[in-house]
């Protein structure tokens, strides 16, 4: 193993170590927990880290926010984890776009299907959600917290967050609402490929080039798009995030509708 090697496997180790912490600390202080799953790279690395954290299993429901219309590849990917992995998995059905505000863009409103689907999933009562995201990923979610409570909406203002220095997370949760629980925050898109080809963690294979192209974010087949790639391994992906400068979140269609679209969204309690 070569320096560069070695200290890749250091941060690996302490970004898996600190995860595996907040997952314990996520279920010990939660009386009806539940993770949502996206079945992207990011859920499913922490999905796997889950498994570490206890003893192989994963006790507590596991959540798709469905909306039939993710690609075919990413539902034969869910089910055959969910029989490899003995999921306790939950298909939470999200409301028809009319029910959405039809104020938001085209592409933001289909997306916000999945903050209507997380309200009504709320209602069943799980006062723990834990949520893959990164701060990489997005501005908005930069200015996340790793234990963050959530009025029972799920809705958020940035400014009552509590502060989270030298790792002291405000884990207790708020009567009559929630607390949104990011592991990965400080994970980075990298972070997620080195780690899932250190640990050969299965992944949808979209993430892969053909012909020229790749889905290097998953979303819904009606609002992402595939990028030009020609990285048709895991060690070509690696290398390419290594040089590039087009944001994860390109093929995002929503994205590029207006500056605050994904603002709104995370404002009334989108992921």
């Amino acid at each position: 193993m070569n320096t560069l090697d070695r200290r890749t496997s250091d941060h690996l180790a302490r970004l898996e170590a600190e995860t595996i912490w907040i997952l314990r600390e996520f279920y010990r202080h939660a009386s009806k927990p539940c993770m949502l799953w996206s079945i992207g790279k990011d859920s499913t690395a922490l999905l796997w880290m889950v498994r570490k954290a206890f003893f192989g299993r994963v006790p507590f429901p596991v959540v798709q926010l469905e909306t039939h219309m993710e690609l075919d590849e990413v539902y034969q990917f869910r089910d055959m984890l969910i029989a490899d992995w003995s999921l306790d998995f939950v298909a939470q059905i999200c409301p028809p776009e009319s029910e959405v505000d039809q104020t938001l863009p085209p592409a933001t409103r289909a997306a916000a299907r999945k903050t209507a689907g997380l309200r009504d999933l709320l209602r069943e009562g799980y006062d723990a959600v834990l949520v893959g995201i990164r701060r990489d990923e997005q501005a908005m979610r930069a200015k996340e917290r790793v234990f963050s409570p959530r009025r029972i909406d799920g809705t958020w203002d940035v400014r009552e967050q509590p502060p989270e220095f030298w790792n002291f997370f405000a884990t207790s949760v708020p009567d009559g609402a929630h607390l949104r629980v990011h592991p990965l925050l400080s994970w980075t898109e990298l972070d997620i490929w080195e780690y899932t080809r250190a640990e050969n963690i299965p992944y949808v294979p979209l993430y892969l080039a053909q012909n020229g192209k790749r889905y290097r974010s998953l979303g819904e087949k009606n609002i992402t798009v595939p990028i030009d790639s020609d990285a048709a391994s895991l060690d070509e992906i690696i290398e390419e995030l290594r040089a590039t400068r087009i944001p994860e979140r390109a093929g995002r269609t929503m994205d590029h509708e207006s500056e605050s679209s994904f603002e709104r969204l995370r404002a009334g309690g989108y992921m």
